[in-house]
């Protein structure tokens, strides 16, 4: 699988996200080409070599005509603006998601809601060209999968619409919850909101880079200049690299449910499978107050946690989903049709070494065979069990 990792060691912003993947390969004319599928005027994307330190790397800026642009925009101007662009869905859906996320944490920091948050006029436009340019240059890059380092969380304060403020801004903080940062000395606005907010969302797995065959790697150049230190994001792009037979990552997706209909599960569950689930479950808990809960549990490749968060934010009443990383063993299998006393039955066979190990009907295809012969189910099951054991010779 085709995946990014992005390497922050002094920091993330959007427009070092852009600018490590145009260095890393992504043509610049192709970016613009898509971005300019917003409908939005009045902006230039421009990059450029420059030397960080001992490093060469790239700068994008993005230059703004402010006459075109003198008023605040709200998270729903601009989910409009995605929603009418040209842009391919994936990229609209990834970006509103990103930016409704942006608008929730300002929104938690500020005691206001997600609508009361304000964009603030040029910066709206730097923000939008930021997050859908880093979007579509992830998918012009191949990347099917996202991680990112532990991020470094700054220090210090630094001036704002509210005035001085410390570092992380309130709204960075709250968008790295449950994200892994470290501390690394330097007292400067390292990480900001749309830097965080694209890698928090987009990561599938955060902290040591997966084991890859690295293809390209790419330097993006942030603005400031740091003490002893190059401001740089480094991102690597490459191939996952399998693991032993059977040896796998998959991701654990989880949310808690205390007030939604038990009726509701059963297509909830429906829909998670379709977004790519390989296994899902539920499980009774006691929540505060002592109201009873649900926990909804799935495994996904790493690729499908963005299909299956969105499953459970439509089809359930949560607002709020988790994510970790597993990895796993597990025996080849295939599906054989097996002829048995009562029929043709498919039979799912697991190898370990190219060795048979478990041999086990399908239980569905048993209990329908029970109904048409009006036999019970019991029976057809040990049947179907003994004729398997017998033809696999277990």
């Amino acid at each position: 699988m085709k995946v990014a990792y992005f390497d922050c060691p002094s920091g993330a912003a959007g427009d070092m996200i852009m600018a490590s993947l145009l260095d890393a390969g992504v043509p610049l004319e192709r970016l613009r080409a898509e971005l300019a599928k917003l409908a939005l005027p009045g902006w230039t994307l421009v990059a450029r070599p420059v030397m960080k330190g001992a490093f060469r790397a790239t700068k994008v800026d993005v230059e703004i005509d402010a006459t075109a642009h003198r008023h605040h925009r709200s998270l729903r101007d601009i989910l409009d603006i995605l929603e009418r662009s040209a842009l391919d869905p994936s990229v609209k859906e990834r970006a509103a998601r990103i930016f409704t996320r942006l608008a929730d944490a300002e929104a938690r920091a500020h005691g206001s809601d997600r609508e009361s948050v304000h964009f603030h006029d040029v910066g709206a436009v730097d923000a939008i060209v930021d997050v859908t340019g880093g979007v579509i240059a992830l998918d012009i890059a191949g990347a099917q999968a996202v991680h990112v380092s532990a991020l470094p969380i700054g220090g210090g304060t630094v001036g704002g619409p509210h005035g001085r403020i410390p570092v992380p801004a309130p709204g960075t903080a709250e968008l790295l919850r449950g994200f892994p940062v470290v501390d690394t000395g330097v007292k400067a606005e390292l990480v900001t909101p749309t830097g965080a907010a694209i890698l928090t969302t987009l990561a599938a797995s955060a902290g040591k880079m997966p084991a890859l065959t690295v293809e390209a790697v790419g330097y993006g150049a942030g603005t400031m200049e740091l003490p002893g230190t190059p401001n740089v994001l480094r991102c690597f792009l490459g191939r996952t690299v399998d693991g032993p037979a059977g040896d796998e990552t998959v991701l654990q997706v989880e949310t808690t449910i205390d007030d939604m209909s038990p009726q509701l599960y059963e297509t909830l569950i429906e829909r998670v499978f379709e977004a790519g689930a390989l296994d899902v479950f539920l499980q009774p808990v006691i929540m505060k107050r002592g109201r009873p809960g649900v926990v909804l549990t799935a495994l996904c490749a790493p690729e499908q946690v963005a299909n299956l968060s969105r499953a459970l934010f439509e089809e359930s009443t949560t607002i709020g989903v988790r994510w970790s990383e597993w990895r796993r063993a597990r025996l080849d299998r295939e599906i054989v049709q097996v002829a048995t006393a009562y029929g043709t039955i498919p039979f799912k066979v697991s190898r370990m070494a190219g060795r048979i190990v478990t041999v086990t009907p399908e239980f569905a295809d048993v209990a329908r065979i029970a109904r048409e012969k009006s036999l019970p189910v019991r029976e057809v099951l040990d049947q179907a069990r003994a004729d398997g054991r017998h033809l696999f010779s277990l």
